[in-house]
């Protein structure tokens, strides 16, 4: 017994350091837990924003936008004109949200510094990043179109729009899309295999469903009016997105001059009475959607 005698104290040793750093590791993140639930109310926090905690400001100044997190939810891809970071126009970043201060330094760019982008998304992997862009169609920053009489916002339909793949580093992977017209808007489903986009390619703007490849490219709504910004369930079998459904002539033609670059506009009134979509099997579980 006395010659495993050292043997059990080393043992006992490792248990219990293992023990003190299993200890340790669960009294950080219970620090960590506690700092945020008791955290003041932030100045950012809106008193009507009652399922709101934690207001936190990530980024300090320009425009930004469309930010999604990871599938590890550790980083952020968002868009930014942030002219600090000499920009003329919307560009693709991405940063780990919890480590980097965008107040002290200006995070990974995506894109490449051409055209307008949009729309950006982790693909599954956390390794790559979709986003739209017209670099491909003109590098220059496309004219912005001017806000509504009611002074409300338009967003630019522009036909250069096309989707494409970059690495963390902004390497540039593959192109998705290229059909004529608008291709933007994409996400991921959560497997990874299935990508959501809006496309105009049938002139009307339509929601599709493509392989992560851009491969098996299949239209999913059909019906006059915008559907767009997308995105899958938790489980992958149904999409959720937001749509218009103009009804009179008028609200056509409002519809058509409001949402569409003026490039794209006698587009769609060519097509639009020719309206038509291929109809989509109802067995396939991707093609399933909600309205909102």
């Amino acid at each position: 017994m006395l010659k495993f005698a050292p043997m059990i104290l080393r043992v006992i040793v490792l248990l219990f350091l293992f023990g003190s750093v299993a200890l340790v590791n669960a009294q950080e993140k219970e620090k960590k837990a506690s700092a945020w639930s008791s955290a003041k109310p932030s100045s950012l926090h809106y008193p009507e924003e009652k399922h709101l905690a934690n207001v936190r400001q990530l980024t300090f100044g320009g425009n930004n936008a469309e930010a999604y997190f990871s599938f590890d939810s550790k980083k952020l891809v968002f868009q930014s004109d942030f002219a600090q970071w000499d920009l003329k126009c919307d560009q693709i970043f991405a940063f780990d949200w919890q480590k980097e201060d965008l107040a002290k330094s200006k995070p990974q760019m995506i894109s490449n510094g051409k055209g307008r982008t949009t729309c950006a998304y982790f693909m599954k992997g956390n390794k790559k990043i979709i986003y739209a862009s017209t670099a491909e169609g003109n590098p220059e920053c496309p004219p912005m179109p001017e806000r509504r009489k009611d002074g409300k916002y338009v967003w630019p339909i522009y036909p250069d729009f096309d989707i494409f793949v970059a690495d963390l580093k902004g390497k540039p992977l593959a192109r998705l899309t290229e059909s004529p017209g608008y291709d933007a808007e994409a996400t991921v489903s959560p497997d990874g295999k299935k990508i959501v986009f809006t496309s105009m390619r049938s002139g009307d703007l339509e929601l599709y469903i493509m392989d992560a490849d851009g491969k098996n490219v299949k239209q999913v709504t059909n019906e006059l009016g915008y559907d767009g910004g997308a995105f899958f369930s938790p489980d992958g079998t149904q999409l959720i997105f937001r749509a218009s459904r103009p009804s009179t002539p008028e609200a056509i033609e409002d519809s058509s001059c409001t949402t569409q670059h003026p490039q794209t506009r006698a587009q769609s009134r060519k097509q639009k009475h020719k309206h038509k979509s291929k109809k989509i099997s109802s067995d396939t579980p991707d093609q399933k959607r909600e309205h909102q």
